[in-house]
């Protein structure tokens, strides 16, 4: 999967457990998230992956919002 230009997986470990990746760079981030549902599981690497982003000086401009 790809969120804002970052590949990503997420596959099941067990039941209600996730384990992820992503590679940003030369950086690569893994972990494990619990969830019960997939999409849940994939959220949350999301939300990680625009939190690196945002540390390395690679996502939004602070208190840029996109307008309806």
């Amino acid at each position: 999967m790809i969120h804002k230009g970052v590949e990503f997986s997420v596959t099941q470990l067990m039941p209600g457990v996730w384990k992820w990746r992503f590679q940003i760079g030369d950086r690569v981030f893994t972990g494990k998230t619990e969830a019960k549902l997939d999409l849940l599981a994939i959220r949350r690497v999301q939300l990680r992956i625009d939190r690196e982003l945002n540390n390395l000086g690679l996502g939004r401009p602070r208190g840029h919002r996109d307008r309806d």
